[in-house]
């Protein structure tokens, strides 16, 4: 179920006025941040209340087991724009930003941290830059707080692979502060660590994107809850977002390719070992070439066969649901009631 059809259905009844969305959603995943959340609120509303605009926070509990989860019940009997979302154990950043943007509604969608190394007073100047004609403003701690080590060197390690590999240039990824036009995050799914890739899926699909400096302060209570093992898995979930975006629709190509590759290794290990039996006289049983060959062959013929099982996949996946391999921004001169297509990330 698509978040549209997921709001239809918890919205549209008989007996109830329409819902009207507010103009801004702010996003906040929660773990085990008990000691930060009073001033969160306190900065967060401060602002949002100055912004002159309608807006909900919704709040996202990954399972925290500190004392956080009373005082957000008790904090949203205060405030009717606060909403929870209050998950049953912990699942991960990303699984809490996945189910802030299901259950949001505002036509803007800002994310935040909770622990206040990112400034709330920054959000104006996100919207702002939004106004100019933006689809996503990624916010980049130029100026970072964190452990020169193990936590700014390989973050900027980091972003240059995915800048590289995604061709997508941005100078931090892992900022939570950034600001996104619902249409560009809709229909988006988000596994793993790949949260902090919504600005990739937005570009690929078309999005204006730009990134802006914004303030970072140090953590004054609690402790970061990523270390170095993030790494591999952050490497990992990038190579399943580029094979996403550049062979999604087309797997052929990439299981087909490396299934020609290896057997072209095949064929030029039998022609090798045939030279070297009658012109070298060095039988097959000396060198290794006869297990390559043999080897080689059966991957390739197993990855095309894989490639063409792949590709059946996707035509199932698209024509079961009804979807199609693009996305169009905007109709002109069709009736209004036509629906714009959705590509699939």
């Amino acid at each position: 179920m698509g978040i549209e059809t997921g709001f239809a259905a918890r919205f549209a009844t008989t007996d109830m006025p329409p819902v009207t969305r507010p103009y801004l959603s702010v996003i906040v995943p929660i773990y085990n941040e008990i000691g930060n959340l009073p001033e969160l609120e306190k900065q967060l509303f401060q602002v949002l209340e100055q912004l002159g605009r309608t807006y909900e926070v919704v709040m996202v509990d990954d399972g925290s087991h500190d004392g956080s989860v009373a005082w957000l019940t008790a904090a949203a009997e205060r405030r009717p724009d606060l909403k929870l979302v209050l998950f049953r154990k912990n699942y991960g950043q990303t699984a809490a930003m996945m189910a802030g943007i299901d259950y949001s509604s505002g036509s803007i969608i800002v994310s935040i941290d909770a622990d206040l190394q990112n400034d709330p007073t920054d959000i104006p100047a996100l919207l702002a830059k939004l106004e100019e004609g933006y689809d996503v403003v990624s916010g980049w701690r130029r100026d970072r707080k964190d452990a020169a080590i193990r936590r700014n060197l390989v973050s900027r390690w980091a972003n240059r692979l995915i800048s590289w590999i995604s061709r997508v240039h941005l100078h931090d990824y892992g900022c939570t502060l950034k600001a996104y036009r619902r249409e560009v995050v809709d229909g988006t799914r988000l596994y793993g660590e790949m949260h902090r890739f919504i600005p990739i899926y937005a570009s690929w699909n078309g999005a204006k994107l730009v990134e802006m400096p914004v303030s970072h302060r140090p953590r004054l209570s609690g402790k970061s809850k990523y270390g170095l093992n993030r790494i591999g898995k952050v490497i990992l979930d990038l190579i399943v977002v580029t094979f996403l975006d550049r062979f999604f629709v087309k797997p052929i190509y990439l299981f087909g390719g490396f299934g020609l590759a290896s057997l072209v290794v095949s064929g030029l290990s039998g022609f090798l070992m045939i030279y070297l039996r009658f012109f070298q006289d060095v039988y097959m049983i000396q060198t290794p070439l006869p297990l390559l060959a043999a080897m080689t062959f059966l991957v390739g013929i197993l990855s095309i066969l894989l490639g063409l099982v792949a590709e059946i996949l996707v035509r199932t996946y698209f024509e079961s649901q009804g979807r199609t391999a693009y996305r169009v921004r905007s109709l002109v001169n069709f009736d209004e009631s036509q629906p714009l297509a959705e590509k699939q990330p």
